[in-house]
């Protein structure tokens, strides 16, 4: 199976439809440009913000605009990243958990609106399963599969083995998937706001 087609306008529309009857909203853009204005948009002022490493946040040009400083957010990764100190470093990165937004991307995304998020060492899953009260993904329409098993092996079949080439191209370690999460619904009592911009470009592995 080719990964990196991108979806049909009808699929999208299925999808985004599923993802909605899934406490999910799903937001449709053309463009990376389109992704990025609708991020800053979405994000108040003064508002806490914490990411996850992300080739798509790179790619549409998040993580270059949010360490320019032109936002007025609360940059908590660029505090994270200061600290040298390595146990101070990993009690701010547990603080960051309860940032009041949390941007980053999955892996697969089924058309019935499941999705997929695998992680080697589990620090961004706590903002995503439950601690920061609003989530914003932005994904490339060439991740939807028609299956959750299908979401499962395009994860270990495509993705892995680009993530692993990249991890070791960087620093000369291999990744694993460590810990994956199966995001069936966002349950509204936990009144949190969950957000998925799927964008009509290729993005991210």
């Amino acid at each position: 199976m080719n990964y990196d087609i991108l979806a049909t306008k009808e699929i999208v529309t299925k999808t985004a439809e599923a993802l909605k009857a899934n406490g999910v909203e799903a937001i449709v853009v053309e463009t990376r440009t389109e992704a990025l204005e609708k991020i800053k948009e979405l994000i108040p002022k003064s508002a806490s913000v914490m990411n996850g490493a992300s080739k798509t946040l790179d790619q549409i040009g998040f993580i270059e605009y949010l360490k320019s400083g032109k936002h007025e957010w609360n940059n908590l990764h660029e505090g994270i990243i200061a600290e040298k100190d390595r146990a101070q470093q990993m009690v701010l990165r547990k603080q960051a958990t309860l940032s009041d937004y949390y941007l980053g991307s999955i892996h697969a995304l089924a058309e019935n609106g499941e999705f997929i998020i695998a992680s080697n060492t589990g620090s961004q899953l706590p903002h995503i399963v439950f601690t920061s009260p609003n989530l914003i993904f932005v994904v490339s329409t060439k991740k939807i599969v028609p299956t959750l098993v299908d979401a499962m092996k395009r994860l270990e079949d495509h993705v892995l083995p680009r993530e692993d080439k990249s991890i070791m191209e960087k620093f000369n370690i291999h990744t694993m998937l460590s810990k994956i999460v199966i995001f069936k619904r966002e349950n509204p009592i936990m009144g949190r706001k969950v957000r998925m911009i799927l964008v009509n470009e290729d993005l991210g592995f």
